[in-house]
């Protein structure tokens, strides 16, 4: 129904707004002045708090209803007040008086869009005013029939606010939802209705004020479904029938019978039945005091008088008076409830607050922040490599399955102890075994399998391109060196590799360090590369360092550790007491036939040397191969293990775990110019709004706390 044009509005009047509605009384006063102090303080946007909500479907006459609860003249051009939902939060301040309206973005909004219906807000001065006001709120929706878009939506998941601040006698927040539909040009809409709706019912903190109207089968009311739907315990909703002069003639009792709750469709909380003003009335400004006069003399009078409906359940009076008993047993309820949401809320952001860390603008503040997270860093990494796991970072170093880098310096360790087993088993070239073809025997990457007899081949072969001016039997000094740089030729991918593994464990650590560190994702990905650029030098110093000690064993081979004189001496003995006993082996077939015993006598002992005599046949070529591969087996063993300490001391701990604890510490961070510290920390204006919204929330949450009596 539109507004006549010669009707002046109501002018700003918060008096009048409360007048004689009787919502508040010395029991009630104290929880609801609480539930408005929260509200008041920020905490009803990310709190569910008790507050009263309008539903129906459309034209029920919610409007009427919701100006009947509160007072306050709500425009009824068509398409206004039933877009969206509106959220009328009355608060009582004597000595003020102020009206704002608001938009609250729904969260599926993107951040711009937020930002832009953040920043609608309207001083309200004039009732008059309303109507504007919900058309610009709808415009910046984007609501069809206010955008220039015609495939825009036709309702809105944004919620409309009016803050009224004054002499208003209640303390409460009511909504008027847009009306259910069942039909529409568009499905979405249908389901955007409904959804919206739904998100309010299935809070258990709204009291669901279900407006159908009598002429209407109440059972298949929409609203009605929806409620028992989400309200099955039904200790939140009340029925509320309108438009009874509406009704065809006789069917009074009907209706009646549902006011009485006797109908199939029953609530715990029952229904109330209300006589909307006319369109003649409104026209005419009825006051609250003319609209309880007209509503009584409706319903004690003509054929309601006899139906025999509880006169407490009849008008909007009535409907007051039970809702403040009602809100009372509701917050009551619910206050618990909210104490607990509020804790909970608080630690949620005392630890988003944590993990923004202090505030970063300026390069002064970023130089103590990095300070502060580089000597944390430092601490961190310096336990790590020196084995220190306790402390107050021992939940760091917790290992979580098989990840034990996180243990630094036992996964090095381990690493390491891989290192050499593998050096020590695996490392030659060429390996002698039993049965090269075996199944069960497996050569590793450029390994060669050989028989102990291919083996004294090759150390031949090699004998012979290495013959100088040495008389027969000797040995060129060439052939060791030779023959143990070709044993020693895999040291070097096998180091290259270890050297890779070693690397890769020690970044994981770094990453992990830096997340357990530095909560800001976008300051550890800049430290991350800060970092990464030093350890890549560091890596690329331990790989230099490795082909140096690589460069060193291509060199004459050169020892003074006397392991290397005590093996040669113990294979020149193995392989004498070896001759030894083959000749005697071959003397005793031949010379006593199998059968040997010696008495000592002078001329068995000289029948036993001559006859190991005959069978001592030396091949002087081959007794050269065999001390050049004994030679080449004593100082591989001595080689190989000065070169597996050379390179967990010299390449791995010099160069890459020494390095660690000074790689982002505080002397670093102090001598990074200005500009620097703003490329490497400063935060973005996104993060100082979120934590300008955090400290405002925490505030009001903390103050919320004390307000509730905590």
């Amino acid at each position: 129904m539109d507004t006549p044009p010669d009707k002046d509005w109501i002018a700003l009047d918060l008096d009048r707004v409360g007048d004689g509605l009787g919502l508040q009384t010395s029991r009630t006063s104290d929880r609801l002045n609480q539930i408005d102090r929260i509200r008041a303080n920020g905490v009803g946007d990310h709190i569910s708090l008790p507050q009263l909500a309008v539903c129906g479907d459309q034209s029920a006459g919610k409007s009427s209803v919701l100006e009947g609860v509160t007072g306050i003249p709500f425009p009824r051009q068509d398409g206004l007040c039933t877009r969206f939902a509106t959220e009328i939060s009355l608060r009582h301040e004597s000595g003020q008086q102020r009206a704002t309206a608001m938009i609250i973005p729904h969260v599926t909004r993107t951040e711009e869009e937020k930002a832009r219906l953040n920043a609608f807000r309207h001083e309200i001065h004039d009732f008059a005013e309303l109507p504007g006001i919900i058309e610009e709120a709808s415009a910046l929706m984007g609501i069809r029939g206010f955008s220039a878009d015609l495939n825009a939506p036709a309702f809105s998941a944004d919620i409309l606010r009016l803050e009224l601040v004054g002499n208003t006698g209640v303390h409460l927040t009511i909504v008027d939802l847009p009306g259910l539909i069942s039909v529409s040009e568009k499905e979405e809409d249908v389901k955007l209705v409904r959804d919206l709706v739904d998100s309010y019912l299935e809070n258990s903190r709204t009291i669901v004020l279900a407006v159908v109207p009598a002429s209407s089968d109440i059972d298949t009311q929409g609203i009605i479904q929806r409620a028992r739907h989400f309200d099955k315990a039904g200790c939140r909703t009340v029925g509320i029938i309108t438009k009874p002069d509406l009704i065809n003639s006789g069917t009074e009792a009907r209706v009646a019978r549902v006011a009485k709750n006797l109908d199939g469709t029953k609530l715990n909380l029952g229904f109330f039945l209300l006589k909307n003003p006319t369109p003649a009335q409104l026209d005419q400004g009825m006051t609250l005091a003319e609209r309880r006069k007209a509503e009584l003399e409706f319903f004690s009078t003509g054929p309601w008088k006899s139906q025999g409906i509880d006169p407490s359940r009849i008008g909007i009076d009535n409907l007051r008076i039970f809702l403040q008993e009602l809100l009372d047993r509701h917050i009551e309820r619910e206050l618990p409830k909210v104490r607990q949401d509020v804790r909970r809320l608080l630690y949620e952001i005392n630890e988003e607050l944590n993990e923004l860390g202090q505030e970063r603008s300026s390069p002064s503040q970023i130089r103590v922040f990095l300070t502060k997270i580089s000597s944390d860093f430092h601490n961190l990494v310096k336990a790590a490599v020196e084995g220190v796991y306790s402390g107050r970072d021992a939940a760091f170093f917790v290992v979580d399955g098989k990840d034990m880098f996180v243990r630094l310096r036992a996964a090095i360790h381990c690493e390491n102890e891989t290192f050499a087993s593998y050096m020590r088993d695996h490392s030659e070239k060429r390996k002698v075994v039993a049965n090269p073809h075996a199944d069960e025997i497996e050569a590793e990457e450029e390994q060669i399998l050989l028989t102990d007899k291919q083996m004294m081949s090759w150390v031949e072969q090699k004998y012979h391109e290495t013959r100088g001016r040495e008389l027969p039997g000797n040995h060129n000094y060439a052939l060791l060196a030779e023959l143990y740089h070709a044993q020693s030729d895999r040291w070097g991918s096998i180091a290259r590799r270890h050297l890779d593994k070693t690397v890769s464990i020690v970044s994981q650590f770094i990453q992990c360090a830096l997340k357990h560190v530095i909560k800001d994702m976008k300051v550890r990905e800049s430290v991350s590369k800060v970092i990464d650029a030093t350890l890549e030098m560091d890596i690329r110093h331990a790989h230099e360092e490795l082909e140096t000690l690589l460069d060193d064993e291509k060199r004459q081979p050169i020892t003074y550790n006397h392991y290397y004189t005590d093996n040669i001496q113990k294979s020149r003995q193995k392989h004498s007491r070896k001759q030894l006993q083959e000749s005697i082996d071959s003397a005793i077939e031949g010379e006593w036939n199998g059968r040997f015993h010696f008495q000592n006598s002078s001329d068995e002992v000289r029948r036993l040397v001559t006859a190991l005599q005959d069978r001592v046949v030396v091949n002087m070529t081959e007794q050269a191969c065999i001390e050049a591969r004994n030679d080449l087996a004593a100082y591989y063993k001595v080689a190989m293990k000065l070169f597996v300490d050379n390179v967990c001391r010299q390449v791995i701990e010099r160069h890459i775990l020494a390095r660690l604890p000074g790689i982002f510490d505080p002397v670093s961070v102090s001598a990074y110019e200005d500009e620097a510290l703003l490329d490497l920390a400063l935060e973005s204006a996104n993060t100082r709004h979120r934590r300008a919204e955090a400290l405002q929330l925490q505030e009001a949450l903390e103050k919320s706390l004390r307000d509730l009596g905590n």
